[in-house]
């Protein structure tokens, strides 16, 4: 092969999560050609729900203003008996931690449009459709070329191309996954329901929130997802089906506590579905998620079941946690110990999430033992003890685990920042109003309520860093409520905006700097001369 068929990132895959991670890589300036075997965005609906911190992830590619006017915020979620009495609410504000709508309802396909319109705005990026991936090889050491072959649709001819890094985003049935050796782990929860999306103008009994139906013989999920369209769950019983000539009846029982369907209505005219599918839900963890220089990302890495809307966001965390370090190890020749730390952080974050979407479906579903009931019963109970569906709320996304790039103190009083996110008020810089993301930039950020010591700028300029006073942000409070929560006098950001490392208040100083300071710098040659994305002749 020709010099001209190399390119620092080939990333498999151009769902959300792999068209996110190309154009997070193109703010860092580097390069990435997107192999997708789709021609054109999937026409039909599948992730519905986004949470705020993803929307903070799509502000970071430009994209939050179009996706607003797309998205719709709800209100939360309820869990409901098998009568439609509430159990428990989980409200979500209008304005969260990242400065945005703390759930919001959307059609994934606008989404990938989206996405896809802003990659064709960025040079340093490629798609290409219509390519099936065959297999990814690794050579050489840890940080050495991999090649990528693949086949053009209708051609039976191999073809290669070869990349400093390649991103496995290619779903449940990941190539990349196999290619590393990564096997599931079962995190034992498997259901098959039915998932409905209807588009309707007869009136629809909602809250704008999402419903979860707790009833062993009868669990369901119901959520409005635009002005005039709606997703049912069902778990369907054995041998239950809504297909065929009694398909429509069945259907008008099961949709019956929340719409009205006329006897004389066509599935066509007033209550259209846009889309029946039935899928097996499942809980699985890839045993690992990185070898050498290829790493696996969103389904390719974790399967989450839908019950707390996580699946997509996970996938997009993963993106924003990744291609930051990655972008470091390849323009600035950052080691293998910064990537690392992408599996050790995300992997913990990711099973917990897991684990709470299995705990809500168990919540729903209950078995059909004799304790069932009791189950659902203490669910209700505990739901009710004040501050407890607050907890449930944040624990969605979790501080990051302690590690090089985490740095939690043991004996500190107060909430630990550390592996937290900053979060996003609005600042008033120059008489304009501006998100505090928008005043931190794209790479690491000092935030600070004192004055900078010498230490605290040495650090700042080692990482090109601004340092930025609180006070100074004109915003409501919010930033310095947030440093005096966690007793600390500044903060270190990094890029994806979670807290590296504190300044305890009063010390003046970060105090560990020698653990997370030699992975952030030079360990090897960086890669030079970045090419750009391929010409399409090269890899013919």
């Amino acid at each position: 092969m020709s010099a001209a068929s190399r390119t620092p990132v080939v990333i498999i895959g151009a769902g959300p999560v792999g068209v996110m991670a190309a154009l997070l890589l193109a703010r860092y300036g580097v390069p990435s050609l997107v192999l997708e075997r789709h021609r054109d965005v999937y026409p039909l609906p599948r992730a519905v729900v986004v949470d705020d911190e993803v929307r903070r992830i799509l502000q970071s590619v430009g994209v939050h203003e179009e996706f607003a006017a797309l998205a719709r915020p709800a209100r939360g979620l309820r869990l409901l008996d098998a009568r439609h009495r509430v159990l428990a609410e989980f409200s979500r504000s209008l304005d969260g931690h990242h400065g945005f709508p703390q759930t919001s309802m959307f059609d994934q396909p606008e989404l990938e449009r989206l996405l896809r319109d802003a990659l064709e705005r960025r040079p340093e990026c490629e798609l290409r459709g219509g390519v099936e991936v065959v297999s990814v090889s690794r050579f050489g050491s840890g940080a050495g070329p991999v090649r990528v072959t693949f086949r053009r649709e209708g051609s039976a001819e191999e073809e290669h191309v070869w990349a400093d890094a390649v991103l496995g985003c290619d779903g449940a049935g990941s190539v990349t996954r196999d290619a590393i050796g990564a096997v599931w782990e079962d995190l034992h929860f498997e259901e098959s329901w039915r998932v409905i999306d209807v588009r309707t103008s007869l009136p629809v009994r909602t809250w704008e929130g999402a419903e979860q139906i707790c009833c062993p013989t009868r669990p369901a999920t119901f959520m409005r997802v635009g002005e005039d369209r709606y997703r049912w769950e069902f778990r369907l019983a054995e041998g239950e089906s809504l297909d065929g000539p009694g398909g429509l009846e069945r259907l008008r029982e099961l949709v019956a506590p929340w719409v009205d369907l006329p006897r004389d209505a066509s599935p066509n005219a007033d209550f259209e579905v846009v889309r029946q599918a039935q899928y097996t839900f499942r809980a699985r963890l890839a045993d690992r998620w990185r070898r050498g220089r290829v790493f696996l990302l969103g389904d390719a890495a974790h399967l989450t079941p839908p019950f707390v809307g996580q699946g997509l966001c996970a996938g997009l965390r993963d993106a924003h946690n990744l291609t930051w370090k990655l972008a470091r190890a390849l323009r600035q020749g950052a080691g293998d110990e910064l990537l690392d730390t992408y599996e050790r952080e995300r992997k913990p974050h990711a099973r917990h999430v897991i684990r709470v979407a299995v705990a809500v479906g168990w919540a729903m579903t209950g078995g059909q033992d004799r304790a069932a009931a009791f189950r659902r019963t203490v669910v209700g109970a505990a739901c009710r003890i004040p501050g407890v569906t607050a907890a449930v709320s944040r624990d969605l996304s979790p501080a990051l685990t302690a590690g090089p790039l985490v740095r939690r103190r043991a004996r500190l009083t107060g909430r630990a920042l550390a592996g937290t996110f900053c979060p996003q008020p609005q600042a008033i810089i120059d008489g304009r109003r501006v998100r505090l993301d928008d005043v931190l930039g794209e790479s690491f950020a000092v935030l600070t309520a004192v004055a900078p010591t010498a230490q605290m700028t040495a650090v700042a300029t080692a990482l090109g860093a601004p340092t930025i006073r609180v006070g100074d942000l004109g915003d409501d409070g919010t930033v310095a409520a947030w440093l005096a929560s966690g007793r600390a006098d500044a903060v270190l950001l990094r890029p994806d905006r979670v807290v590296l490392d504190t300044v305890p208040a009063g010390t003046g100083d970060f105090t560990d700097t020698a653990a997370w300071a030699p992975l952030l710098h030079t360990a090897r040659r960086p890669t030079e001369d970045l090419p750009g994305p391929l010409p399409r002749s090269a890899t013919r």
